[in-house]
């Protein structure tokens, strides 16, 4: 049994020790809005917290959050998440939609640490989120607006 806490609450799994943290998140929790995208940590769609560091999901082991804070896109929550939600909804941001939990994520990491980052902070820290339909400049704006939205 592996516990950790997810969204804020305990919670308890029985699942082998090397399953990816993405397929318990999914499979056996049905929190689905943590994508797979590539399975090699390169596209970030897969994208949680663990102790509020942004992490690929699908490369990290359930026995490696044993103990820890997770957060999933279902569990992000705050001034900052809110700001990054209300941003993308405003301007539109996703096309097909399927990375968007892990750009959102990766916003709302970046936003938590620079409340006003420029263009290059945002490509910097963007830069290991693949977006196949290239809403790039959609999302590089919304940041920025979700920026405005606290205040920067």
């Amino acid at each position: 049994m592996i516990k950790f806490n997810l969204n804020g609450g305990p919670q308890e799994v029985e699942a082998d020790g090397d399953k990816p943290l993405l397929w318990v998140l999914r499979d056996d929790l049905g929190l689905v809005g943590t994508k797979f995208g590539c399975g090699l940590a390169l596209c970030g769609a897969c994208t949680v917290f663990i102790d509020g560091q942004p992490t690929r999901s699908c490369q990290t082991a359930i026995s490696d959050v044993a103990g820890r804070n997770v957060v999933t896109i279902e569990g992000a929550k705050g001034k900052v998440a809110e700001a990054v939600q209300a941003s993308w909804i405003k301007l539109d941001v996703p096309q097909c939609g399927y990375c968007q939990s892990g750009q959102v994520m990766a916003a709302v990491a970046l936003l938590t640490n620079k409340r006003a980052p420029s263009d290059q902070d945002i490509d910097d820290a963007m830069a290991g989120n693949i977006c196949r339909c290239s809403t790039y400049h959609r999302i590089r704006a919304a940041v920025h607006e979700a920026a405005r939205m606290l205040g920067a």
